[in-house]
């Protein structure tokens, strides 16, 4: 039987795994069977369409590596919040912070490995309406986002002690 402090970290770190797997495997989809790299974009849905994006910045863009330089320093600088992601899941004790925190290490692993790779991340769903158009995203950043966001609901949620 495991431990019942190993059970988190099991969660965390197994989360983490899977999202990296269904990130990268998504990735892989889209540039070796979609070929969306070539094709720019394949209309889905009359809200969302798979659009190709080489995002060499972060979050939506911003702090765009426009160097080699700028490029190592975003994977040694998201390499580290990514250590720093995997220490906190070894020491939460909390199954919804480990899963939350498993979400972001995964999608963080994902982007990391793009930025290695490729020198940029690769992005490609992306949502609209009517004008209005939405930041392009992938599996990761999606991981991500639902990560932080159950981190934000559990710290802003009342508690008997506040």
């Amino acid at each position: 039987m495991v431990e019942p402090l190993r059970r988190p970290l099991r969660l965390g770190y197994g989360l983490a795994a899977l999202v990296f797997v269904i990130d990268q495997i998504s990735k892989w989809w889209i540039l070796e069977v979609v070929r969306l790299q070539e094709v720019g974009t394949v209309p889905v849905l009359p809200v969302f369409s798979l659009t190709f994006v080489g995002n060499v910045g972060v979050s939506m863009g911003l702090f765009a590596a426009g160097s080699d330089v700028g490029r190592w320093l975003l994977v040694v600088a998201t390499a580290a919040i990514a250590c720093a992601v995997a220490v906190w899941i070894g020491r939460e004790r909390s199954r919804w912070d480990v899963a939350a925190l498993g979400l972001v290490l995964g999608g963080a692993l994902g982007n990391i490995l793009d930025r290695a790779r490729f020198g940029y991340v690769v992005d490609f769903l992306h949502f609209f309406w009517r004008d209005a158009s939405f930041w392009v995203f992938n599996v990761a950043d999606a991981a991500i986002t639902c990560g932080v966001l159950m981190l934000l609901v559990k710290a802003l949620a009342p508690t008997k002690d506040r």
